[in-house]
């Protein structure tokens, strides 16, 4: 225990962190997204995320000048009242933060501080995860897909395509389709699409480190789209990543239902992340048709 960082000390997070981080992130068997190794190794650029464990629990922050100093939820035994309302103190106090804060913080937390008047709980809509039924995904069945299995269709008419899981002899293929994503997107004039686009070489450069799965179309034997993920619990794979050649109409329907069919039919639930508040990203995610939406919050002392 002495090799990892006791409260209130934090360290930057690295690669070498994945077994004792994971492992704690695994044993709370979380439902949201951000709550694995991968998902806080490979925005740790962007986020600045750091950890210490605190006895039993696992704490995790943002010490990030462009993103904000606030701590993800405590993880550890059940009441978390009194930890969470430490953690909040130690960041107005030691941080010198007017308002100190919990951000991605799930109903299993809320649930347990909601008694009594301590805390400032918000609900944080752009943050809320969509899950699905992988057999939805899969299957696109009945009316309400229709207009998926039309995208499905027509691209199936309009291209030879193999999909294949996701190999070290794709990386660089995919690599190159990041940045071509970067370039179409403008990543340079958007902070946030940087921080993405850092996340997808992160991932890519640490794919087997990671212990990710993934999968990539084939269009006339080149990568045209590519997809990560891994278990978020017993129930759940989360959806990382996907990315797809944005020239070829319906592609990204391809690789959803392609990624879910080979990697997850074996999983009742796929969760899918978060909208982050853009309308466009809001109504792709909403024409799927999520079985429901994994509510997050932010907490504050009152």
């Amino acid at each position: 225990m002495a090799d990892y960082p006791i409260f209130p000390q934090f360290k930057s997070l690295d690669l070498a962190d994945r077994e004792v981080v994971q492992g704690r992130l695994w044993d709370y068997q979380p439902e949201t997204s951000e709550l694995t190794f991968t998902n806080l190794f490979i925005w740790r650029f962007h986020y600045h995320f750091e950890w210490c464990l605190d006895q039993d629990w696992l704490l995790l922050m943002s010490n990030s000048p462009e993103n904000g100093v606030w701590a993800l939820p405590p993880l550890g035994p059940r009441p978390r009242r009194q930890m969470a309302r430490r953690l909040l103190e130690w960041l107005k106090e030691d941080k010198g933060l007017t308002e100190a804060r919990i951000e991605r913080a799930d109903s299993r937390l809320v649930a347990e501080l909601a008694d009594g008047a301590t805390f400032a709980i918000e609900s944080t809509r752009k943050q809320f995860d969509y899950l699905y039924r992988s057999q939805d995904l899969i299957n696109l069945a009945g009316r309400k897909y229709h207009a998926k299995r039309n995208h499905l269709n027509n691209f199936k008419r309009s291209y030879q395509f193999t999909y294949q899981p996701l190999e070290a002899r794709h990386l660089p293929e995919c690599c190159e389709l990041a940045d071509q994503w970067c370039v179409f997107k403008r990543c340079d004039e958007d902070l946030n699409l940087m921080g993405e686009w850092e996340a997808i070489a992160e991932a890519l450069k640490n794919f087997e480190a990671l212990h990710l799965q993934g999968g990539v179309i084939l269009v006339d034997d080149r990568v045209e789209a590519f997809a990560m993920g891994e278990r978020l619990n017993q129930d759940t794979a989360v959806v990382h990543l996907e990315k797809a050649n944005p020239e070829l109409g319906g592609i990204y329907a391809v690789i959803n239902q392609q990624f879910c069919a080979h990697a997850w039919a074996q999983v009742p639930f796929i969760n899918r992340e978060q909208d982050l508040g853009a309308e466009g990203l809001r109504r792709a995610k909403l024409s799927y048709q999520p079985h429901r939406l994994v509510e997050k919050f932010r907490i504050r002392l009152t």
